[in-house]
């Protein structure tokens, strides 16, 4: 298992990036949350198996079809915490 912080840059609030992630974390079987940034960015803690994480992220940098992702910043999580699904926080 493991757990990663990504945020996301470019047009992404606003056009479904949160539910475009969700989406793709369920078909993943991801557990964590996205949600809004004060500063236009998408957080996201994603949990799951390294090959379906990889997976996930590919899928993160292409994005809805009005998003345009310019970067992805993505850390390691070292404490893991239990997320029973995958949801959008507010």
């Amino acid at each position: 298992m493991r757990s990663v912080e990504i945020y996301v840059s470019g047009r992404v609030q606003g056009v479904g990036y949160r539910y475009f992630v969700v989406s793709k974390a369920n078909m993943y079987k991801i557990k964590g949350y996205t949600k809004n940034m004060y500063d236009g960015r998408v957080k996201i803690i994603a949990c799951g198996d390294k090959l379906n994480l990889d997976l996930f992220i590919q899928e993160l940098r292409k994005g809805p079809t009005f998003a345009r992702v310019k970067n992805l910043e993505i850390s390691d999580l070292t404490a893991s915490t239990h997320y029973d699904n995958f949801r959008v926080e507010f």
